[in-house]
This record gives structure tokens, C-alpha cells and sequence, in this order.
């Protein structure tokens, strides 16, 4: 079926520089997210992080912090809670990879109908970053 109201248009999220810049640095994530806590990358690298060292719990809970940060951020810019958000611009990573490590984190504790939520959530907001960020 084709939707004859169209797609809503790309969702692209403002650069936010510094906690970039400072995580590429070196910078201690944890120490990055207190200085940027609105933001979702530090809290990404943080879940990743927590993920690659065996604690999906705390994996999670960084996760979802970003995740919900991401929504509040993604509607402030004109998202309407579906359309594409796409992997491309790099300012939509943060949110991309805090939904993709929710997911992952949600499997890891056995979670599934979250794990299945997020997957798919994912994948309708960017196949790219789905394939990218290997969710499965």
C-alpha cells in the first residue's frame, strides 16, 4: 500500500561540537556527559562501553539516558515521533547509537520485547545505521 501522504521529511539534528570534540580527545565519557548531560553521544559511548565490558545493565540505563535525551531533542526539531532520522548527518549518531545499544542492552538481560521495539524502531529511522551499527 502506498501512502499517499507521503513521507515526513528527514530529521536533522543540530551539530553539537563539543562533546564530540571532547570525546575524540580522550576525554573520560562519564566526565564529557556531566559537563553535556542534554546530549546523547557521551551517553552512547557510554552504553557501548558498559556493553563491551559485560555490565548490560548499566548499559541500559546509560542507553536509555541518551535515548530519552534524543526524543526530547528530535522533537524540539520538528519530529513527530516516526519519519527518518537519518545516520548520514553525523549530528543524528548520538541518537542512533543510544537506541541501537538500548537494543542490544535490552537482549543482553533478556528484554525481548524491548530488544524487538528498538530493532524495529531503528531500523524505520535509519536502515542505514541499522546495517552500520549490526543490531542483529
Amino acid at each position: 500500500m502506498t501512502n499517499l501522504l507521503g513521507e515526513p521529511p528527514e530529521t536533522l539534528l543540530p551539530s553539537e561540537p563539543e562533546p564530540r570534540v571532547e570525546l575524540e580527545s580522550g576525554t573520560d565519557p562519564r566526565v564529557v556527559a556531566a559537563a553535556h548531560p542534554s546530549s546523547a553521544l557521551p551517553w552512547a559511548v557510554l552504553a557501548e562501553k558498559a556493553l563491551g565490558d559485560n555490565d548490560p545493565v548499566l548499559s541500559y540505563a546509560f542507553a536509555r539516558t541518551g535515548y530519552h535525551r534524543s526524543l526530547d531533542l528530535l522533537r524540539r526539531n520538528g519530529w513527530k515521533g516516526h519519519g527518518p532520522v537519518p545516520w548520514s548527518h553525523e549530528p543524528n549518531h548520538g541518537f542512533l547509537r543510544s537506541l541501537a545499544a538500548l537494543a542490544r542492552a535490552a537482549h543482553a538481560i533478556g528484554e525481548e520485547e524491548e530488544y524487538v521495539r528498538c530493532r524495529n524502531f531503528l531500523i524505520e529511522t535509519s536502515p542505514e545505521a541499522a546495517e552500520v551499527l549490526s543490531i542483529d
